[in-house]
């Protein structure tokens, strides 16, 4: 991944050197077990600890000559260990060693983004509890609906947000296993006690089958789930950005002094994080379809996967890092204009108490086919002459006689649209580390 996009401490997992640390724990740990079997002598296991160093710069020209870069990693560690090396990568397959490395580094990986996703859902949560009982117009199809309140909005998005990190959560478990079975995963030169011994030491459960690798559906249900995520930012963006187009205008991303928004229209105010996360989405997306291809290998394996993952496993993880912490700072200087949702909610003319009309109607007795007629004869009438949809009813005598002219103040009232607001919050933030938030109206 480009440097722009790419946080420091989730850009250091990726780096050569720490990848090829993770190779060396996987070899230390599967010594540290063949010595606890009685294979290897403890001293032995105690020098090879002491001198295996990562040397980057090594590995690599190694490389230049065996085109396998496993065998250079090696290579260089013979080269500073000594005799005792050849205790090292015993009975074990490439695969076994970089599968179970990538567990290890997809953990480190996974635990940032677990972290920057409960960053997102206190932002999320601040706002839902700000928010709360601010009347905004909730739109279907980009049209006037009914209202809703910005703190709903909000609330809506932590629920799903919540969704996503249980389906990271869970896709982490799915690669959080290695492998130490060897060349087909049938333990000819190794054991299940072995593979077990060291896994344990590196914090990682067993892959109950592998072949010489893996299998990939575990990456498969990891990439879709950060694919499921971007998805799911993109939606809270696409919201943002709707919301602060010049005809609504109900928020506004935080905009830093000196900024500049357009090299030719001094005017411009745009809302570039929002547009940049909706464009990163659809990389993790398509990184997500690569991890599907990867599943379907021939037969006990082939390379096919590599390539991909070389790329996928960093890109991925630093974009979704990237992606989180971005948003979350979007969200925390969000401005949010409660006077312009009060205005816009009135250029519809008060249309959005259609249903409330129609509901009192059928309840007084009217049939619903010639109530619906009714009510949307006056709601065209209003939209084409700009007259409040309210004051035709109480001008049409027929609704005026079957609602009763003292019940029309309690049918246009705005805040009707929010008695089960309560329920809601309580529904969607019960299970929160904190108790539920509570706003303060404004």
């Amino acid at each position: 991944m480009i440097e722009r996009y790419t946080r420091p401490e989730m850009g250091r997992i990726w780096t050569l050197e720490n990848r090829y640390q993770a190779w060396l724990d996987v070899e230390l740990a599967v010594c540290e077990a063949w010595s606890g079997l009685g294979r290897i002598p403890a001293q032995a296991v105690q020098n090879i600890r002491d001198r295996a160093v990562v040397d980057v710069e090594r590995i690599l020209a190694i490389e230049e000559v065996t085109r396998h870069d496993v065998i250079a990693f090696l290579t260089s560690l013979e080269e500073k260990v000594g005799p005792d090396a050849r205790h090292i990568h015993l009975g074990c397959t490439s695969s076994d060693i970089v599968d179970t490395a990538n567990a290890l580094l997809l953990v480190q990986a996974g635990k940032l983004i677990l972290a920057d996703i409960d960053g997102l859902l206190r932002a999320l949560r601040d706002l839902a509890a700000r928010y709360r009982g601010v009347l905004c117009m909730g739109r279907t199809h980009g049209i006037h609906a009914e209202p809703t309140s910005f703190g709903l909005k909000m609330a809506g998005f932590y629920a799903e947000f919540v969704r996503h990190r249980e389906r990271v959560r869970s896709g982490l478990e799915s690669v959080r296993v290695g492998k130490i079975s060897g060349a087909v995963g049938t333990y000819a030169f190794l054991s299940p006690e072995l593979e077990q011994r060291a896994l344990e030491l590196l914090g990682l459960g067993v892959d109950p089958h592998s072949t010489q690798i893996v299998q990939r559906d575990r990456y498969a249900q990891f990439f879709s789930a950060l694919a499921v995520l971007g998805g799911g930012m993109e939606r809270l963006c696409v919201e943002l950005r709707h919301l602060q187009r010049t005809e609504v205008l109900e928020v506004e991303e935080g905009f830093g002094k000196g900024q500049k928004g357009s090299s030719a229209m001094p005017h411009k105010k745009n809302p570039i994080s929002a547009e940049n996360m909706s464009g990163l989405a659809r990389l993790l997306r398509s990184n997500a379809l690569a991890a599907l291809e990867n599943q379907a290998l021939w037969h006990e394996r082939d390379i096919s996967h590599s390539s991909v993952e070389r790329v996928i496993m960093p890109d991925s993880t630093i974009l979704a890092d990237y992606m989180l912490v971005r948003l979350t700072r979007l969200l925390e200087n969000l401005v949010v204009k409660p006077e312009r949702m009060r205005e816009n909610m009135e250029r519809s003319y008060g249309l959005y108490f259609s249903q409330r009309v129609l509901t009192a109607l059928i309840a007084a007795g009217m049939p619903r086919q010639e109530a619906y007629e009714a009510v949307q004869l006056l709601a065209m009438q209003s939209w084409e002459s700009r007259k409040p949809f309210p004051d035709l009813v109480r001008g049409d005598r027929d609704m005026c006689a079957r609602l009763g002219g003292e019940n029309l103040g309690e049918l246009f009232d705005p805040a009707s649209y929010l008695q089960y607001e309560e329920a809601i919050y309580e529904r969607v933030f019960r299970h929160a580390p904190e108790s539920q938030p509570h706003g303060d109206g404004q």
